[in-house]
């Protein structure tokens, strides 16, 4: 197996308005849409289709119908399943609101996805053939600790920690055994306990083998051991950014394995084009609707690469 994602997975709902709604007030949407999404998910989806890499999903939807459309999307993208396991009661949801300036609200409802608090033996078996593991925190922190310990000795573990809240309860749990941190400028923040962007990096970097910092429309920011390299964003005109860094993280992840290098081979550089190759995917994404809907396929995004050049 090449990358393994261990996260959530959601029927999402998302309704498009022309402005997002404040506290007690009542806007009227121009549509609703229904699709897959969920962190996990959304990276799996990335990481296969715009990344081009083996990808097995672990993670649960409930009994309800959204499980068996949920499961089924997975496997139309050429995901392996067989670690999704099916638990009584409904499936995760995202309700999703968009403007017209691509700026979203969303509440999750966790559902499925917080009814495993450790791996079942198929997930344990998934979980022993990863080269990458990419997690997310939409799912219980214990899920991710044991994913993180059964992982092959040498692999990758890429943790994205979003939501942030949770990683800071567990960070000394989960700080040993992460090889590169991924987060956006408000959970660096977060995490460290810092009020500037440049302490908190500070902060960070001295506690991972290599840190990710992603500045949206000002690209991303690769730290390793000393070295700091800023990575541009490619120019897109938004519609939607929802799901927009979980195709960043997918397509990271799906790199590091075509690479062939190991974490302790681990430099700037390559997470440096990485971070690169995420870009070019997350910014093809924002042009679209949705989460899943709006990955490109590889070839788009290797496309934007060379134009790029």
């Amino acid at each position: 197996m090449t990358v393994v994602i261990v996260g959530s997975v959601n029927q999402d709902v998302v309704a498009r308005v022309d402005r997002i709604p404040g506290p007690g007030e009542t806007v009227l949407g121009t549509s609703l849409t229904r699709s897959g999404g969920g962190k996990g998910a959304n990276q799996a989806v990335a990481a296969r289709r715009a990344g081009g890499a083996e990808v097995a999903f672990v993670g649960a939807v409930g009994t309800d119908a959204d499980g068996a459309v949920l499961r089924a999307a997975l496997e139309g993208d050429g995901i392996d399943v067989s670690g999704l396991a099916e638990v009584d009661g409904p499936s995760g949801t995202a309700l999703i609101a968009v403007d017209d300036d691509a700026e979203n609200t969303i509440v999750v409802v966790p559902g499925a996805n917080a009814a495993l608090p450790r791996l079942a033996e198929a997930q344990r078996t998934v979980v022993a053939r990863s080269l990458v593991l990419l997690t997310q925190l939409e799912v219980p922190i214990s899920l991710v600790e044991d994913a993180a310990a059964l992982r092959p000795t040498g692999s990758w573990h890429v943790l994205n920690a979003a939501p942030s809240s949770p990683f800071v309860s567990a960070a000394e749990r989960l700080l040993p055994g992460i090889d590169v941190l991924i987060v956006n400028e408000h959970e660096a923040r977060e995490i460290a306990g810092a009020d500037d962007l440049e302490s908190a990096v500070t902060v960070l970097s001295a506690r991972v083998r290599a840190l990710v910092v992603t500045l949206g429309e000002r690209g991303s920011l690769v730290v390793v051991g000393g070295e700091r390299v800023h990575v541009p964003a490619f120019a897109a005109r938004a519609v939607d950014t929802t799901g927009a860094g979980d195709t960043f993280c997918g397509v990271f992840a799906a790199r590091l394995a075509a690479s062939g290098r190991l974490p302790a081979d681990a430099d700037a550089a390559l997470l440096a084009d990485a971070a690169r190759w995420g870009a070019a995917a997350s910014a093809i994404s924002v042009t679209r609707p949705g989460a899943q809907d709006a990955v490109p396929q590889a070839a788009e995004v290797a496309r934007l690469r060379e134009e790029s050049e």
